[in-house]
């Protein structure tokens, strides 16, 4: 069925038909402008897993939104398509988790890489899958890109997008991050792993196209990330949750705090969102809950800011979804209402109609 011929059957207000794609949109892929590509790997989460499971979880979700949008007139009629699942990532992700684990608990309680030779094998396992998946990721963005897709990553931790960045190097030259997150991520290999999820925006300033990080809601960060920000020379700039609330607080508005985060932004820009960003009522059982954090409207409109202002975002990712127990979806179908709004207005700023 052509794209027009599927727009013309299709009832946006009707009920999403589980056998269509992803929010229940009739579309092929060649024939939508969003692609979604899901990333189930959590190897080196330090606190609680689970996050492997976002992917399908939100997709899962996606069929209980509502598809009118209020900031992009049709939006539907561009398509959103999620890719399958490699099942091979998620294989890789699950043994090396369960290798990473006897790592991690090895180090809490005294042990070291130095000294047990078990430890250096598991270290160097982690490494190369981690190494693999980010190769991966990479070529299946550059895939979609070369297709004049709009691409967007579904993870897993938030160690998977550093794969995405290198391809957007690649593709667009100099960019900024535009970080929405607890924590600060700048942390020299964490635990040991150079890939950590606790790592990516350390690895993230090593790809030189990376001109500058914008970070926004931070509010969990060591000293050694504090001191990385403050002699960055500019290159990273926190807006941290405690001034952002302090300034609120002292009367200051969230659309002045946004002018602010907006003009520190060059053109292009990758948005990077860990959906601890929120706050822990609309993510309880993300990996590393942290109190404080946004509300979704906060989130959205901030992003709608960016996109008034001419910026393009040129790719995104949504990160550390995890599934409740028992079947509990709201953090799913929080990501999965937050996803269509994003990636929405993700290709508006790139051009794209409905």
């Amino acid at each position: 069925m052509n794209k027009e011929l599927a727009i013309r059957n299709f009832d946006p207000n009707g009920v999403g038909q589980l056998n269509d794609g992803v929010f229940g949109l009739p579309f092929e892929m060649q024939d939508c402008e969003i692609i979604l590509i899901p990333i189930p790997w959590e190897v080196t989460v330090s606190y609680s897993g689970g996050t492997a499971d976002g992917p399908k979880a939100i997709a899962d979700a996606s069929y209980q939104v509502d598809l009118f949008d209020p900031i992009v007139k049709d939006a539907w009629k561009m398509g959103i398509w999620m890719v399958e699942e490699n099942p091979l990532i998620r294989e890789r992700s699950d043994f090396l988790r369960e290798r990473a684990e006897i790592y991690i608990n090895a180090l809490s309680n005294g042990e070291t890489a130095e000294t047990n030779r078990n430890l250096q094998t598991i270290a160097k396992q982690v490494h190369e899958g981690c190494f693999w998946m980010n190769v991966e990721v990479k070529r299946q963005v550059a895939h979609f890109l070369e297709m004049n897709k709009v691409v967007g990553l579904i993870g897993g931790d938030h160690s998977t997008p550093l794969g995405m960045m290198e391809a957007l190097a690649d593709k667009f030259g100099d960019f900024a991050i535009l970080q929405i997150d607890a924590h600060a991520d700048l942390r020299n290999a964490f635990e040991g792993f150079e890939f950590s999820h606790a790592s990516i925006m350390y690895n993230a300033l090593k790809i030189k196209q990376v001109e500058k990080l914008v970070q926004v809601g931070i509010r969990d960060y060591c000293e050694e990330e504090f001191d990385l920000i403050k002699n960055s020379n500019g290159r990273v700039k926190t807006f941290f949750d405690r001034d952002i609330k302090h300034a609120i607080y002292g009367g200051e508005t969230w659309a002045q705090i946004c002018d602010k985060i907006v003009n520190e932004l060059p053109q292009k820009i990758y948005l990077s969102f860990d959906i601890d960003g929120l706050d822990p009522k609309l993510c309880p059982h993300t990996g590393t809950p942290v109190a404080g954090g946004f509300e979704a409207e906060q989130v959205l409109y901030l992003i709608e800011k960016v996109v008034k202002s001419g910026k393009q975002i040129i790719a995104f990712d949504i990160n550390e979804v995890t599934p409740g127990p028992e079947g509990d979806e709201w953090d799913a179908n929080v990501a999965a209402r937050l996803l269509y709004r994003i990636a929405n207005m993700v290709a508006m700023s790139n051009g794209r109609k409905g």
